[in-house]
């Protein structure tokens, strides 16, 4: 019998679609030239790079000229905060508000910008996992730069007021940028209409492939370079472009956003059966919000437990899944995400997160139903933690 295989972490990495694959294979073999020739194949590489700019400017509302291609999520957030704090500094403003429960390309860049003499603001969020827009209100000040705060968390999946903390970076005369990282072909995105004037996302987590990102960067707004040396993306980012990637990001975007309520509807009811069907076990809690959260995302902590050994488990069971974010899964250390929004370290070391698309089915729903309970009672069988909290005991 084929053993059971459910992929429950698309917000760590996605697989490259057919479609996508489809469009990228010519640029390896025979569509291979260097868009900075004038011949005819480097002038074809040209311009399907430019037509992937202009299907990534229209699923984000913005304008071609506005979308810089990047390596990354991570590149797109570093170029977004040092390139801002860097172009602001020589006018006196040296102060950035983020939240506390960013990613990490937020929050060491921001450490970084510390240690060059900026300061930073971190903002709470709620125990729900929503940053207060009047958080944001009470933390500007003359001299501040640039807010940055994510659209959706990359482990609690909670969506954050964007339109509003936009609209009051604006009333304030201060830049306004947003990982949307996790957002982007899952929920609906215009960023003139929100207000964003910059934003980041990466194409692995829409079925692109790995190593291929984007920074919208509003029109009026100029930005440092990021490398120096030829004329790429209009002189900003040196360096050959990444073809087949950057013509698969603009096929997968496209199709990511191609129908977004439609695939929400079916995939929100399978994430509330999970949620529902999770929270019958004892000890345990849903970390973020109950409905502002990502269609296909749920976290759960299940007290007594040790996560790392929970995803172990599930793996021998077919079953990936995640305890946090994938960038800092090497990490010993509770998630600071969790730890924000107010769970003990004990609590926060025992989270599962999953985050479906439409391919996990009904049937996957009942067998990781069937299977996570089974898990969790082997798990704590084996605790000295469950063992002491069943006892009444203060665990050391």
């Amino acid at each position: 019998m084929e053993k059971r295989f459910i992929y429950a972490d698309n917000a760590a990495t996605t697989p490259v679609s057919e479609e996508v694959l489809a469009a990228m294979l010519p640029h390896f073999r025979t569509a291979y030239g260097n868009p900075s020739s004038i011949y005819k194949l480097g002038r074809d590489a040209q311009r399907d790079i430019e037509t992937a700019r202009e299907k990534v400017a229209k699923a984000l509302g913005a304008e071609p000229a506005e979308i810089f291609f990047t390596s990354c999520g991570s590149e797109s957030d570093n170029w977004a905060l040092k390139g801002t704090a860097e172009r602001l500094a020589k006018k006196g403003k040296k102060h950035i508000i983020t939240s506390v429960f960013e990613h990490h390309a937020i929050l060491h860049t921001c450490e970084y910008l510390e240690k060059q003499g900026y300061e930073v603001t971190y903002v709470p969020v709620s125990d729900k996992g929503i940053v207060d827009p009047e958080d944001i209100r009470k933390a500007i000040r003359e001299d501040t730069a640039l807010v940055s705060i994510m659209y959706a968390n990359n482990e609690i999946g909670t969506i954050q007021p964007i339109e509003e903390i936009a609209a009051i970076c604006h009333e304030k005369g201060v830049l306004f940028h947003t990982d949307a990282v996790q957002a982007v072909g899952h929920v609906e995105i215009d960023v003139k209409k929100q207000g964003i004037d910059m934003l980041s996302l990466s194409g692995h987590k829409i079925h692109a492939q790995k190593g291929i990102g984007v920074l919208y960067v509003k029109k009026g707004i100029v930005l440092p370079n990021l490398i120096h040396g030829g004329g790429q993306e209009r002189a900003k980012r040196a360096g050959t472009e990444n073809v087949p990637a950057i013509v698969g990001l603009g096929v997968a975007i496209e199709a990511a956003t191609r129908n977004i309520a439609e695939k929400a509807a079916v995939i929100t009811p399978r994430r509330n059966r999970l949620i529902d069907g999770l929270l019958t076990i004892p000890y345990t809690r849903l970390n973020g919000d109950r409905d502002r959260r990502l269609p296909g995302n749920l976290n759960i902590s299940f007290e007594g437990i040790e996560g790392e050994s929970l995803l172990l488990m599930l793996d021998m069971n077919g079953i990936c899944a995640s305890s946090g974010s994938a960038c800092t899964s090497g990490s010993l250390d509770p998630s600071h995400v969790l730890l924000s929004i107010g769970l003990k370290h004990e609590v926060a070391h025992g989270s599962l997160r999953l985050s479906i698309e439409e391919d996990v089915s009904d049937e996957d729903i009942d067998y990781i139903l069937e299977t996570v309970p089974k898990v969790v009672e082997r798990l704590r069988a084996m605790s000295p933690v469950w063992e002491k909290m069943m006892k009444g005991e203060k665990y050391e």
